[in-house]
């Protein structure tokens, strides 16, 4: 068998990791610079990815697709990718829910093509143990195959299109759910005044407290504005199973009040909280 093209839709801070490592075990990887910025071009070229031009030149030249995008932009990017009439293997690796994955299934596989359900939970894969890829569906294995033995450790469920995605949204609306939430509390604590009396009060009977929001601003407020449409999709989940969903909309909107942090160099947490209490003022 040949050696196999993957299209990578598109190579940002997550899907160029991921892209490169698909050359590791071995693959030709493409992307298209139509419309990207050009800080997501030096990730691709960073990433010694291949630059086909349009979309439809992308689809014409890949065996495998993998979108990995913005979840509120995972659905129209199916679309785009089913109006060339791609009819190979589609992968979808955005963290969107079971429902809206069903729903970018039903696009790709109505042009043709096969649909797997993936879910990314790690950070961008650079060393071995740390990432893991879940996908679900028929054909899943397939896509275990194409990262080999390389950092990104790819995880294939017995089961239907929607769980690979069902496990990234438990486990996110953990991880972001709860940094949102402590980030909240400590600015509760701020604009009421007891914050030096909160910070004393974990520093007695729970003190990983205090790193846990001092992570929570430097590591995530920076990616802050991503985060908003992924906890939307699992306030939608929860509600979905019959669960309360405000739990997450609410994360939705302190991620929202973060997002002028895009990109940022490590904020503190005096300074995230300044923003989220601005609201009161």
């Amino acid at each position: 068998m040949g050696q196999t093209t993957i299209g990578v839709l598109h190579p940002g801070e997550m899907g160029s990791v991921v892209a490169a490592r698909a050359k590791d075990a071995g693959a030709r990887v493409i992307w298209t610079s139509q419309g990207r910025r050009e800080e997501t071009r030096r990730r691709a070229e960073a990433a010694g990815l291949e630059d086909v031009g349009s979309l439809r030149d992308l689809a014409v030249a890949s065996d495998v697709i993998l979108s990995v995008c913005p979840p509120e932009a995972a659905l129209d990017q199916a679309r785009a990718v089913a109006a060339t009439g791609f009819d190979r293997i589609y992968v979808d690796g955005n963290a969107v829910s079971p429902a809206t994955t069903r729903e970018i299934g039903r696009v790709i596989e109505g042009a043709g093509a096969t649909f797997i359900d993936g879910g990314i939970i790690g950070p961008p894969p650079r060393k071995p143990g740390t990432t893991r890829l879940y996908v679900s569906g028929p054909g899943a294995p397939q896509v275990k195959a194409l990262f080999g033995d390389s950092a990104l450790n790819v995880i294939v469920l017995d089961a239907p299109i929607g769980a690979a995605s069902a496990v990234k949204m438990a486990y996110a609306s953990w991880t972001k759910g709860t940094s949102a939430l402590i980030l909240s509390v400590r600015a509760l604590a701020a604009i009421e005044g007891v914050e030096e009396a909160l910070l004393a009060e974990w520093r007695t009977s729970q003190p990983q407290l205090i790193k846990r929001a001092e992570d929570a601003a430097s590591g995530s407020a920076p990616k802050a504005w991503r985060f908003v449409g992924e906890m939307e999709e699992i306030a939608a989940t929860f509600a979905a199973a019959g669960l309360p969903d405000g739990f997450h909309l609410a994360a939705a909107e302190v991620w929202r009040r973060l997002s002028s942090y895009k990109d940022a160099a490590r904020p503190s947490v005096a300074d995230v909280v300044k923003v989220l209490a601005a609201k009161k003022q």
